[in-house]
Order: structure tokens, then C-alpha cells, then sequence
């Protein structure tokens, strides 16, 4: 499996998951999730998956500073709707590391471990994400804006050839690594792109 060699330089999330060891998967429940594994799962590594990621690692750190965070144990609400730009692809990706789901989730073994209805959008917020933990109630908003990391210009006009079905291969592959680029310098400036605060 060949991939940008910089996602092997991405922090991984290092959770712990209940559910996981009372179901014999992880011993303790323990294991990380890499910025690859929700590319697999997403199917594709743009900004928007990425900020996905990076709001996620970010907040996770200031509600279990020094810990792992418990997978299961984590409420996420958007201001958006669900099928409003691209919230619902920034839920899938967060909903995949945090295992909070709407309706449609896990519905816990005998009243336990349950992840559906953790997850709302339309929520009375002001930031792209709101993470609360569920067994204190300490919540942080998380916003993240990647505009300050501009694509390089090569990409609107490669875009364009490609739209109308003439870029050649190598065109194609050129876009894709200009692509790839600026997802790149996202991580590489995650200090100017997301903020994280205490509610």
C-alpha cells in the first residue's frame, strides 16, 4: 500500500475503549487510531478530513490531558445541520474515532457502553465542534479554519483540464500531490488553523 509518507508523521489518538475489552478485541481496551486509518475509512485525505481529525486530536487532549480518552464517553454537537457542507463528512471521521453516533449507533449491551444519541447537530453553538465528556460534563468548542493555508495555484488550473477530460496522466498525478501538499501544511500549521476553548 503505497500513501503520502507524511501521514506516518501525524500524532495518533490514543483512546481507551470499554466496550472493546469486554468484548475480548483490545486487552484493556487500549489501542490508537493514525490520521491513515480514518483516510481508509473516508476513502480520501482532503481538509476537511483533516481538520476532522485535527479538531478531534486537539480537544482530546485538553478534556484528558495526560490520559487516553474513553472511546464512548465523549458527546460531539455541531451548529450545522447534518447534511448541511460538510458536516456529516467531519461527523463520520470524528464518529469513527470518538465512537459517538447519532440515532442510528450502537445501542449498548444491557444498558451499557451505548454510543447512539451522542452525537447532535443544529446545536446552539458558535465553533465548528463542540466535545463534551460525559462523566464530568467538562466541554471544550473547537474551531477550525483552514484558509490560512492557501492551495497551491496550480491546482485550479490543473482542476479545469481535468473537469473537461484533458489533463494527461501525469497532470492528474500532479494534482493529486499539490492536493496532498497543502493537506500536509495544514498539519504542519495546526497551531494557526484550529482553537480550541474551555466551556
Amino acid at each position: 500500500m503505497v500513501y503520502p509518507n507524511f501521514f506516518d508523521t501525524i500524532e495518533v489518538i490514543k483512546v481507551q475503549d470499554p466496550l472493546s475489552n469486554v468484548l475480548g478485541v483490545f486487552e484493556g481496551g487500549e489501542y490508537a487510531l493514525s490520521y491513515l486509518d480514518v483516510v481508509k475509512a473516508a476513502g480520501h485525505s482532503c481538509p476537511t478530513v483533516a481538520g476532522a481529525y485535527i479538531i478531534t486530536l486537539e480537544a482530546l487532549k485538553v478534556l484528558y490531558p495526560n490520559e487516553r480518552a474513553v472511546r464512548g464517553n465523549i458527546k460531539v454537537e455541531f451548529e450545522e445541520a447534518q447534511e448541511e457542507g460538510v458536516a456529516g463528512v467531519i461527523g463520520n471521521v470524528i464518529s469513527h474515532i470518538t465512537g459517538a453516533t447519532d440515532k442510528s449507533g450502537f445501542k449498548g449491551l444491557q444498558g451499557q457502553f451505548a454510543r447512539d444519541s451522542l452525537m447532535h447537530f443544529n446545536a446552539d453553538i458558535n465553533s465548528s465542534a463542540r466535545f463534551t465528556r460525559v462523566d464530568n460534563a467538562k466541554s471544550v468548542d473547537v474551531t477550525y479554519n483552514p484558509s490560512s493555508v492557501m492551495p497551491n495555484p496550480d491546482m485550479q488550473i490543473l482542476m479545469a483540464k481535468m473537469s473537461k477530460g484533458e489533463a494527461s496522466a501525469n497532470e492528474v498525478k500532479e494534482f493529486g500531490a499539490l492536493w496532498q501538499d497543502r493537506v500536509k501544511r495544514i498539519f504542519e500549521n495546526i497551531k494557526s488553523v484550529v482553537e480550541v476553548q474551555k466551556v
